[in-house]
Parts: C-alpha cells; structure tokens; sequence
C-alpha cells in the first residue's frame, strides 16, 4: 500500500516572493531620481533667475552710471554756452537766430536725462544730442572768430587811414609851424643895464645893486618876412635867486608859450614893426624892492617863442662905492 506523505512546516521554496522586492526597489529608485531631479531643477532655476537678476542689475546701474555722464556733460555743455552768451554780445545774437531749434534739443534731453528708467536707446539719443550742442556752440564760437578777425582788419584799415589822415596833418601843422616861426620876430644886441636916476633925473649906468634903481632892456627887431603891425612883446628877468621879478600892480602877468605852458612875464610892450626893419626897442623895470647881488637874466618873447637872451651882473657894492 503506498505510503501517503504530508508537507508540513515553512516552505522550502521562496522563489514568487523575490519578483516584488525588484519591483519596489525599481519604484523607489524612481522616486529618488524624480525627487533629486526635481531638487536640481529648482536649484539651476534659481541659479539663473540670480544671475538674471544680477545681470540687469549691472545693466541698471551702467544706465545710471551712463545717464550721471551724461548729465554732467550736458552741464558742462549748457555752462559753456551761457558762459560765452554773457561775454560776447554778437554770441547772443547768433543764439537768437536758431532759437527753436537749441530749444528743442535742449529739452529733448532734458526729457530723456530726467528718466530714471531711460533706455539705453534714449541714452544713446541723449549723447547724440548733446555732441551736437557742443558741436553748434563751437561753430558759434568759430563764427565769432572770424567776425572779429574781419573786425580788426577793418580796425586796421581805419587805424591806417587814420595815421595817414594824422601824418597829413601833422605835415599841415609842422609847415604852419614853419610859416609861423617865419612870422616870429629876431632880437640882436640884446642888453640888460641896471640904472642908477640922479636927482636932477640924469641917468647912468652902474654896476652896483645898491645904486640901482632900475633895469632898462634894450634890443634890435628884425625879420625880413614877418608882416608889418603891432607885435606884442614880453621880456621876463629873473633875479639871482632864480625867481622872477613879476609884481602885478606894476604890470606884470602871465603869457602862453608856444607848447601851450604859462609863464611870467616882468614887463611887455607893444611894437609898431615895420617889414625889413631893424627896430630898436627899450623897456624898463622899476620894482618896489632893492635890487639884490648877483646875476640878473633877461628872456625875450614874440608870439610865444623865446627870440633874445641877455644877463648882466650886479655887485654888491661898499660904503665908498
């Protein structure tokens, strides 16, 4: 009879369990990578949304740094156009003439400058603009240049003609002159003598100041071109202390010379000259002093020119003298 066999206990073949655990350890590898894939993802986004921050952060503040450029050369630009209206007049005209368009340019970037989130394009266009201002204002200052180039040649012309002008004059003055000093009388023999008047009113000449009661000057006129008529003569001593003998109550005054100066005169005379002659003329001076020691000179005038010169010395003289 066949022996019936039972199986009791753990089973001793595992086999159908080991297909699960592959499976799970597949599930779980899946995850894992799904999850650290996903961590990177999030990790390279936020990496590059940083560098997208930081480049336009650098692309903010070199718009800014660009723009702070820009504005301070459309300052130096703006200072350097008022700066020369201000000095020159014919600047200002010129300004005047296009008005409108600096205007339009200036405000244009002014606008752009004013904008904080101006493009880079609107910068651009801003330095554009501004060269051109510095452009015009240059040629400005070249028109000017020229201007007063063109002026100073006039200048000259002028100043030409005018020392041409002058030197015809002067040319006219200096043959007027000539005529003039034709015209002036000559004195010859000319003598200064201090006269001592007796009592019985017999004059002589002396050589003592204390005798002396008066000077008397004498001379020769003569010119052989000079026109016939009254000539005003001056004579004009001076004392040995270098002054002048000039009293007014006795007649004495001030004329001109011929360079236009004033001097003193101690006595003058009026001459009836006639043409070609040699007239003698006398004059004298009493003063209300004594005359002093020393040497005495005598200068002569006609129509303001020194014509004559003499001197004469006086002793001092003694008890017996």
């Amino acid at each position: 009879m066949a022996e019936n066999t039972f199986t009791t206990g753990t089973p001793s073949n595992s086999g159908p369990e080991k297909p699960k655990s592959n499976k799970n350890g597949v599930i779980y590898g899946v995850l894992i990578a799904a999850l650290v894939g996903t961590w990177g993802y999030m990790f390279y986004d936020k990496s590059q949304t940083s560098k997208e921050l930081v480049t336009k952060e650098n692309q903010l503040d070199t718009l800014t740094t660009s723009r702070n450029e820009l504005q301070s050369e459309y300052d130096a630009a703006q200072a350097r156009l008022d700066d020369l209206i201000s000095q020159n007049s014919r600047m200002d005209s010129l300004v005047k003439t296009k008005d409108k368009e600096i205007a339009d340019m200036k405000g244009r970037i002014k606008g752009i400058l004013s904008n904080k989130n101006a493009t880079a394009a609107e910068l651009a266009e801003a330095k554009r603009l501004i060269e051109q201002l510095k452009s015009t204002t240059e040629g400005y200052v070249q028109t000017i240049e020229r201007l007063e180039g063109e002026k100073l040649v006039i200048t000259g012309e002028r100043d030409y003609a005018r020392k041409e002008r002058d030197s015809v004059v002067v040319v006219k003055d200096s043959l007027g002159k000539k005529v003039d000093l034709g015209s002036v009388l000559h004195a010859s023999n000319i003598q200064l003598s201090p006269i001592n008047v007796k009592r019985n009113g017999k004059e002589e000449v002396t050589s003592k100041a204390k005798r002396a009661d008066m000077m008397r000057v004498s001379f020769d006129l003569d010119n052989r071109i000079a026109q016939a008529g009254d000539k005003e003569i001056y004579v004009a001593i001076t004392a040995p202390d270098g002054s002048p003998l000039a009293v007014e109550a006795l007649g004495s005054g001030r004329f001109t010379l011929e360079d236009g100066t004033e001097k003193l005169y101690t006595v003058k005379k009026t001459v009836a000259y006639s043409t070609g002659t040699n007239q003698p003329v006398s004059m004298d001076w009493k003063q209300n002093s004594d005359f002093k020691a020393g040497d005495y000179t005598v200068e002569i005038y006609h129509d303001g020119f020194k014509i004559g010169a003499g001197k004469v010395h006086l002793k001092k003289g003694g008890l017996f003298n």
